[in-house]
Order: structure tokens, then sequence, then C-alpha cells
């Protein structure tokens, strides 16, 4: 078992911890298959909802919170039945403005995954209102039940009333449904590059028009991107340097061994994420931002 996980565990039922712990390995990111949540379902007499909110502490282990020490952790129920851990990452020397919240780091997690809507999140501590928000640019948004430890399930609407979203700039394909080709194209044979150009194909950014793609590779090989998710309220949009760190965190990666990173953005974008990215990048590593415009 990973050791990152050993302070969850300890916290957890004994039934529960037994359990989980042939799951929580190394190669563990924070994703359960549908399958193997019944499974768990079986193993520990635990319903649904008490079983999700029990492994929170788990999705708790994987978040980074130098600067507040306050540890979130959150379960994204995608509409396949399939579940995916996310977690609070904040970066030490740059503004908090640039920190990625738990459900921010789930939801992605999801839609990365390729998940086309969500049914419920589940998160040890109320939402803010960036997260609130942020939910409420999904798919599912009129749908999505929010679970909170010592409450009853609510309705994200619930949590959110009277809200701004999507319709109000008339943007009728949210976050998670299909989107338009952005016909970003780069002649490559670097597998850094063709990762950081499908991920910006793959941006949700109706508002802007500004896709972009953030590709990373560790010294050992391995390969992360993250991709841009805009907000009908703008700030509370994901970047693209973010989501792939916060995928390394999830891993359990030493993020200081990345060796190279890549961004692929549009040359005539409305708005760049060059400037932002490297400040970021900077604050993990000394590697120089690669910069592709298209």
């Amino acid at each position: 078992m990973d050791p990152r996980f050993n302070s969850a565990l300890e916290s957890l039922p004994e039934m529960l911890a037994k359990a989980l712990d042939p799951i929580l390995d190394e190669t563990f990111e924070g994703y359960i298959s549908a399958g193997a949540f019944a499974q768990l379902q079986q193993q520990t007499g635990l319903e649904e909802r008490p079983l999700l909110l029990a492994m929170l502490p788990v999705a708790a282990c994987m978040a980074k919170p130098p600067i507040s020490n306050f540890y979130v952790g959150a379960i994204a129920r995608g509409s396949s039945g399939d579940l995916y851990m996310g977690a609070n990452h904040e970066f030490t020397g740059e503004v908090l403005g640039h920190s990625i919240h738990a459900e921010q780091s789930a939801i992605s997690h999801a839609w990365k995954a390729g998940e086309t809507g969500l049914l419920d999140i589940t998160v040890n501590y109320s939402p803010c209102g960036h997260c609130r928000q942020f939910m409420n640019e999904l798919s599912t948004a009129g749908a999505l039940t929010i679970n909170l430890p010592g409450r009853a399930p609510g309705l994200l609407s619930s949590y959110l009333p009277y809200a701004f979203g999507p319709i109000d700039l008339d943007n009728h394909n949210p976050m998670m449904s299909e989107q338009p080709d952005w016909g970003i194209e780069v002649e490559t044979n670097d597998p850094l590059v063709e990762k950081a150009v499908s991920a910006a194909c793959n941006s949700y950014a109706p508002y802007s028009k500004s896709p972009a793609g953030v590709a990373l590779i560790l010294e050992s090989g391995e390969i992360v991107s993250g991709r841009y998710g805009e907000n009908a309220a703008f700030n509370p949009s994901m970047q693209p340097m973010q989501m792939a760190i916060n995928a390394l965190a999830r891993r359990g990666r030493d993020i200081s061994t990345i060796a190279r990173a890549v961004l692929v953005e549009k040359q005539d974008a409305q708005i760049s994420e060059q400037n932002h990215a490297a400040a970021v990048l900077a604050t993990v590593c000394d590697v120089k931002l690669e910069v592709i415009l298209v």
C-alpha cells in the first residue's frame, strides 16, 4: 500500500480499511470503477452515501496545502457510476487565486476521463462559492447532488440559488457536453507536444474561444496533461497547468522531477496562458515552459 494513505486507513472502520488496502497501491490516482465501488459496498455492508462519506479521508490524503494546512477531499461520481477523487492544491510563492479546490480537482479528473456528466459530489467540507459556481457550469448541474458529512443530501441549486450560469451567456453546451472542433493541429513526432495538442483540442472555452493545453513529462518518462476549462463567471475557470500538476499530485508523484513542460495555445487567442502557466510551473521546478502557438 502507498504510505501516503496510512493516516487515512488508521481513521477508517476496520472493515473498510481492510477492503481498501489492496486498492491503495502506488498506482492509485483516485479512480474507483462502479464495479469496484459495488464490491466495496458488499465487503463493508455500507450503502452508497455512507461509503462515499467514509472514503473522504483517502481523497484528502492527496491534498497539497502548504499555506493553509487545510486538507479537503472530494469524490465526484460520474454518469457512468465510476468515482473520481480530488483534493486541494496550493502553490507557495504564488497568489492564492492560483490554488486548486478539491471539487475542481475531482471534476477535472472525471472530465479528463471522458465522463459526460456527474451524478453527485461528496466533500468533507461545505463547498465555497467559487466551487459552487464551478459546479454550476456542468452539463448535469440541474440534477447534481452534494453530499456533506452531517447533512442531508442537497441539490446544487439549494447551495447556489438564483445562479448565474452558461445559459446567461447564451451557451447551450456546458462543460462535459460535446464541444466544437478547435482546429488545432501541429506537425510533430514529439509525444509531449502531441499530448499538449490533444489537451488543447479538448478544452472547454466557449466564452473566450481560447483553448489551451499543457503536457508535462517527468524524469521517469511519465506524461500527464491538463486542458483549459472555462466558467461563465470567468474567475472559477481552471487553468491547464494547474490541472496537469494536480494530476501528478493525485498520483503521488514528485512534482520537482518535471523534466519538460509544453503549452499549446492559439496565436490569435483573446487570452493567453503563457505568463500564468510559467509562473505556476516556476513554483514547483526549474524547467522553462515551452510554448507552441498555432
